[in-house]
């Protein structure tokens, strides 16, 4: 339902935000950055002649031709046309004209002079190189776990691995005929050609893979293990370990060192009774999801999980993946992975519980292991997301 006058007061009143943005006046390239960055992130609402301060100044034009010149720009003067609301209302100190801009469905992100724009807090600016990745992510035209790696092998491969997935999934990998290895490695993503040769797929690597650190763009992707004396890292360090390896891998390693730190003693009707730090499902849970919808066009960053004397904190890079809130994530909605082929695979080796349940089960397992609640913290500046645990 379009908005009304109104409604846009009320955004006037409350200032520029990540979904508003202000212009004195009709100034078409501020107009084409401003929409196809609404319409690449959240949506939002652009209201023309009001300035920073919040002072509504006018728009001194026909108000006629100024809503033509909008309408018609907004058939045209993006890379695809953009559906959006219009209104104007005439205030005594002009007339101010707005665009209500939803978020775009579409094959690939939206660009204005052929750049892709997006919100960042109350600006629109060109994404970065994972933003933009993610944006492709989130459109369904360019997945991270599908780019090749150029410096891999068929030869990378573990065949007994992919094989042991194969057999997971209720397939028949004895009784002829069989596939050739290359057309199954083919037909499940894990091989594709490029230049006329055959590369592994990151997703290949990181399911399958004999050595999936050993390329200069996946030497991170892997879980690294601290444990703290004290409260915050500032503290002495007691143990460091690497959890590497193929995703389930680094999960099996890293939860293995994590149950390894020590247990708790407490007692009961006299009874000495030791429990680990953690329970076992909800420190593994946190491990998969890490992994699982870490944001890997992110080279730079690490799974971390740090173990201080009162909590323990499991950090994945990247955003929570395409545009998921953390209230529909604590809620146990429908699950949209950045990275469905690593999360199929995870899924099928047992290692991630029926999709959408992840949360839910994690809060459940805590509140009768001690009575706290898990913590979710998204940070979308900094571009991590972090699981909280109180040690109690």
């Amino acid at each position: 339902m379009a908005m009304k006058w109104l409604d846009v007061l009320q955004r006037i009143e409350a200032g520029e935000t990540w979904t508003t943005e202000f212009k004195r006046g009709l100034n078409l390239s501020a107009v084409g950055k401003a929409v196809c960055a609404f319409a690449n992130t959240e949506g939002g609402v652009l209201i023309l002649g009001v300035d920073d301060s919040r002072t509504i100044v006018g728009v001194r034009k026909d108000a006629e031709r100024v809503q033509e010149q909008l309408t018609r720009f907004l058939h045209t003067g993006c890379s695809a046309p953009v559906s959006a609301y219009s209104g104007r209302h005439e205030d005594p100190k002009g007339w101010v004209h707005w665009l209500e801009v939803p978020r775009q469905r579409g094959f690939e992100p939206l660009r204005y002079e052929g750049r892709v724009w997006v919100r960042r807090q109350r600006s629109s600016v060109e994404p970065s190189a994972p933003e933009l990745q993610e944006l492709y992510n989130a459109f369904g035209y360019i997945l991270t776990e599908g780019r090749l790696i150029e410096a891999g092998r068929p030869a990378h491969i573990d065949l007994q691995a992919f094989r042991s997935y194969l057999r997971a999934l209720g397939l028949e990998t004895e009784q002829d005929p069989q596939p050739t290895d290359e057309d199954d490695l083919r037909n499940g993503g894990v091989l594709r050609e490029l230049g006329g040769t055959l590369r592994p797929s990151l997703y290949g690597v990181l399911a399958f893979g004999k050595d999936p650190q050993h390329y200069p763009q996946t030497r991170n992707f892997r879980v690294e293990c601290v444990a703290y004396e004290g409260s915050d890292c500032a503290s002495q360090v007691l143990q460091v370990a690497d959890a590497a390896g193929r995703l389930d891998d680094q999960v099996q390693r890293a939860a293995g060192w994590f149950a390894g730190l020590g247990k708790f003693e407490s007692y009961r009707d006299l009874i000495r009774e030791d429990r680990l730090l953690l329970p076992r499902k909800a420190i593994r849970e946190a491990l998969v999801n890490a992994v699982v919808h870490r944001d890997y066009a992110i080279t730079g960053s690490k799974v971390m999980v740090e173990v201080f004397s009162r909590c323990v904190h499991v950090t994945s890079p990247g955003t929570l993946p395409n545009h998921m809130r953390v209230e529909s994530v604590r809620a146990g909605s429908h699950p949209r992975s950045r990275n469905e082929s690593l999360a199929h695979f995870m899924f099928t080796m047992g290692f991630m519980e029926q999709r959408g349940r992840g949360w839910p089960l994690l809060r459940q397992a805590m509140r009768e292991f001690n009575g706290t609640e898990p913590e979710l913290v998204h940070d979308k500046q900094t571009g991590f997301v972090k699981v909280s645990f109180v040690l109690d």
